[in-house]
């Protein structure tokens, strides 16, 4: 069977575009940040507390299955519309219209027959956001060369980095609001920024006869996609951002509050974040004169160096410097797991590649989160 790669012609980036899909990547991650404040309070409003394991491994499961399914939509659409776009705006509508019917139903204080469409929509919501995820991600790939991608990937990493370390300010204006004008917003927010990269990258195919393939030259090569390799760097980035999320807090906290004279962990993880966003763009110019392949390696082997000695050594400052080494190769990996993964896809299975990356990254997460809520880990 015959692949097909694509090369763009001016071999520049489209910073409206990028900046386009940044601004959508920022909004789902404000998303993910409101849902994970809120959805522990609803359960426990609405007396749905017997359902948060059930619902923690529906998460799991949806944030595992549904990108793959998602990337070939995708894919799908791409050869039989010209472009990949209609997948996306189905699924932003789909994820903005589960933001308004949670913010109704929250206005309406649902009594005790209504009030069971609140964890269907939690699924729904769940389901929506997946959908459109990875299919928009991987647009990144039309707006950039190849040999670019670490580049455009710092603007995304820079974006998400910086919002998360920002949580607790968002997670203060977000209970000022309350929940049904937090979703409200949501919705708002994820339309609006869905709209404007719909618009902003069908106007880079409109002038070519509307088609992803039109943009770009066409060079057949014999390329099969690296399923189990782009799956495992996406294991790779989902461990490292587990870790930093739900055990680095504590762990730092114990080994290092007294030192940095710090009563949350949290502070912590936002410092790492900071230090990573900082430093994502210059990486990003290491990692074109490196390799996108050496810098994956190199990062994953600092971050599993960096992760063990957090966890094994007692010392204050050895702790304080893998820290530090943490930020930085996450940076790197985050900058280079991403792009490569798109490198060694096919160009038939560009989409479906993306999904089964963050099929990955989503897996460890799951993973632990459950283990969690079984009281096992």
């Amino acid at each position: 069977m015959e692949a097909f790669s694509i090369h763009r012609k001016d071999n520049l980036i489209q910073w409206k575009q990028l900046w386009s899909l940044a601004a959508l990547y920022g909004s789902i991650v404000i998303g993910w940040i409101a849902y994970q404040r809120y959805q522990p309070k609803l359960l426990v409003q609405f007396n749905f507390t017997d359902f948060s394991l059930l619902l923690i491994i529906a998460q799991g499961l949806i944030l595992t299955i549904t990108p793959p399914i998602a990337g070939k939509l995708g894919d799908r659409y791409r050869f039989e519309m010209g472009h990949r776009i209609p997948v996306i705006t189905a699924g932003i509508s789909f994820a903005a219209m589960i933001f308004m019917a949670v913010a109704f139903t929250l206005f309406s204080n649902p009594n005790e027959i209504f009030k069971w469409i609140l964890p269907v929509l939690i699924i729904f919501w769940l389901i929506a956001m997946s959908i459109f995820t990875s299919p928009a991600l991987s647009t990144m790939e039309l707006f950039t060369p190849v040999d670019k991608l670490p580049k455009a990937m710092a603007i995304l990493t820079i974006v998400a980095n910086l919002i998360y370390s920002l949580e607790p300010v968002i997670v203060d204006i977000i209970d000022f609001l309350g929940a049904p004008i937090t979703f409200m917003a949501g919705g708002v927010v994820v339309f609006i920024s869905g709209y404007a990269l719909k618009r902003n990258s069908l106007s880079l195919f409109s002038k070519q006869d509307n088609k992803e393939d039109a943009h770009a030259s066409i060079s057949t090569n014999t390329q099969r996609s690296r399923f189990g390799y782009i799956f495992f760097l996406g294991i790779v980035l989902g461990i490292a951002t587990t870790v930093l999320f739900n055990m680095f807090p504590e762990i730092l906290q114990a080994k290092t509050g007294a030192w940095m004279q710090t009563s949350n962990g949290k502070i912590l993880i936002v410092d790492i974040l900071v230090l990573s966003a900082v430093v994502s763009w210059p990486i990003s110019n290491l990692v074109n004169k490196v390799g996108m392949d050496r810098s994956f390696w190199i990062s994953s082997f600092g971050i599993a160096i960096s992760i063990v000695s957090i966890f094994v050594f007692q010392s204050t400052a050895i702790v304080v410097v893998m820290t530090m080494v943490f930020a930085l190769t996450f940076a790197t990996l985050s900058v280079s797991s991403l792009p490569l993964a798109i490198k060694y896809s096919n160009y038939n299975q560009k989409v479906f590649c993306v999904g089964i990356f963050f099929s990955g990254v989503a897996l460890p997460d799951g993973i632990v989160e459950t283990l969690q809520a079984l009281q096992i880990f």
